[in-house]
C-alpha cells in the first residue's frame, strides 16, 4: 500500500514529466497511377512502419478514408480523426491518429489555410487545392497535462511559394490565440525546406525537433522517392513550443526488401512534456 501512495504522489506531484512519441506521415493517397506502388502493395508495409515506431500520436498527410481505416483496422489500438480540405470524407485529410491508453481528446476541429479559415474549402492565393488544418486539445492520460496538437499539409506546387508564406501566417495567427501555459506540437508536410522564407514565419517562435536535440538518426531529406533516397530537402517538420523537450529524432527509412511505404519518410520524434 505504502508503494502506491509513494507512486500517486510522484505522479501527481508539480514538474512530474511524461514522454510522447509522435510521428508525422504523408501517406501517399491511393493513386491507381503509382504502377509497383499503388496502396494495396504497400499498405502492409506503411502499418508495419507505424507499428514499429509505435507513436501514441501522429498527423498523416494525403490520407484518405480507407486508409485510415484500414490502418486502424490492422492498429486497433488508435483512433482518429478529421475530415477532407473539402469538408467531407471523400477527399484528402489531415487525419490525426492517437492511442486511447495514453490520450484523451478534449475537443477537435479544422480550419482552412486561406483568407477565410472558418469556411471549409476555401482558397486563396491563387493555389490549386483547398488546404487546412485539423487540431486536436488532448490531454494526457497519465499526467492530465493538456497540450495543442496542429497537423497540416501546404501546397504543393512550385508556384505556390508565396500563397505557402500566408499559409504560415494563418498558422502563426492562430497559435497566438492559444494559450501560452499550454505546450504545442505541430506535424505537416510543408512543401517547403527547412530554414527558408515559410520555415522562418513559425521557427520562432516554435522549435524544430530534427534541430533541437542531439540525438538523431536517418537523412535529413524527408522524400523517399520510392527509393530510398538520402539527398533533398527537409520539408516534413515537427515542431512545438511550451514545457516540450525532445529526447531524439529520426527520419525513419523502414522498407521491406527496397519497397517504401510511401514517396515520403515518416518523421518521428520522442518528446518529454513537463
Amino acid at each position: 500500500m505504502k508503494i502506491w501512495i509513494v507512486l500517486l504522489l510522484v505522479l501527481s506531484a508539480p514538474g512530474y514529466a511524461q514522454t510522447l512519441d509522435v510521428m508525422s506521415f504523408n501517406v501517399r493517397y491511393p493513386s491507381p497511377n503509382d504502377g509497383p506502388n499503388v496502396w494495396e502493395n504497400r499498405r502492409d508495409i506503411l502499418v508495419e512502419t507505424i507499428r514499429l515506431k509505435d507513436p501514441d500520436l501522429m498527423g498523416t498527410q494525403e490520407l484518405f478514408y480507407l486508409q485510415g481505416q484500414y490502418i486502424v483496422e490492422k492498429l486497433p489500438e488508435y483512433t482518429w480523426f478529421g475530415v477532407s480540405r473539402r469538408g467531407d470524407h471523400e477527399n484528402e485529410h489531415m487525419g490525426v491518429f492517437y492511442k486511447r491508453s495514453k490520450l484523451r481528446l478534449v475537443e477537435s476541429g479544422e480550419f482552412w489555410l486561406s483568407e477565410t479559415p472558418d469556411t471549409p474549402a476555401s482558397m486563396s492565393w491563387d493555389v490549386s487545392l483547398p488546404r487546412m488544418v485539423t487540431w486536436g486539445l488532448f490531454e494526457m492520460i497519465e499526467t492530465s497535462r493538456r497540450f495543442y496538437f496542429y497537423n497540416t499539409h501546404f501546397p504543393h506546387r512550385r508556384q505556390d511559394h508565396a500563397a505557402r508564406v500566408e499559409c504560415a501566417k494563418v498558422i502563426a495567427d492562430r497559435m497566438r490565440a492559444l494559450p501560452t501555459d499550454l505546450p504545442f506540437i505541430m506535424t505537416g508536410d510543408f512543401n517547403a525546406p527547412a530554414r527558408e522564407e515559410v520555415y522562418k514565419v513559425l521557427v520562432p517562435p516554435l522549435g524544430d525537433a530534427w534541430i533541437e536535440t542531439e540525438v538523431k538518426s536517418g537523412p535529413e531529406t524527408t522524400s523517399s522517392r520510392w527509393s530510398g533516397n538520402t539527398e533533398g530537402r527537409r520539408i516534413d517538420w515537427l515542431l512545438y513550443r511550451g514545457d516540450i523537450k525532445v529526447l531524439e529524432a529520426e527520419t525513419v527509412t523502414h522498407n521491406l526488401d527496397g519497397r517504401y511505404p510511401s514517396d515520403h519518410y515518416p518523421v518521428f520524434a520522442k518528446v518529454q512534456i513537463e
